[in-house]
């Protein structure tokens, strides 16, 4: 058998090199990451985005239709629900959230709209505005 004459041999430990510890021994067998940050690379360009949705003269019609409804009852604070595009920070394209929320004030000046949240959103953004119909109107 293999070893067999040395397998039951005492230890002696080194009288001139002291004693490794522990964790410095675990850390000669961690592995070796010869390429850092490939992984987080390979991830992010797999990571999909979505170009910016341009609206036709129609659908801009029909949005600015609903902000002009939403800013006449802004006083009601009316619950709607948008979706938007948000660019991503890092490589071409963005996302579309959906958010829904109560509508606090339409700035014309900075062109967004705020809600209630403390959520603002760039009309250049909005891709769709619905109002969420609350029940007790119809009564």
């Amino acid at each position: 058998m293999a070893y067999e004459d040395i397998i039951h041999l005492p230890y002696h430990p080194s009288k001139v090199h002291p004693q490794m510890s522990i964790h410095d021994r675990a850390a000669q067998f961690a592995p070796f990451a010869a390429l850092t940050g490939f992984e987080d690379a390979v991830e992010e360009e797999g990571r999909l985005t979505q170009g910016q949705i341009e609206l036709d003269e129609m659908e801009l019609e029909l949005l600015n239709l609903e902000l002009n409804e939403i800013a006449e009852q802004i006083d009601r604070r009316p619950e709607v629900l948008l979706k938007y595009f948000v660019p991503d920070e890092r490589k071409e394209g963005g996302s579309y959230p959906e958010i829904r929320g109560r509508v606090k004030k339409l700035d014309s000046f900075r062109r967004c709209i705020c809600l209630e949240d403390g959520t603002v959103i760039a009309l250049e953004n909005l891709v769709r505005l619905e109002r969420v119909q609350d029940p007790e109107e119809n009564f």
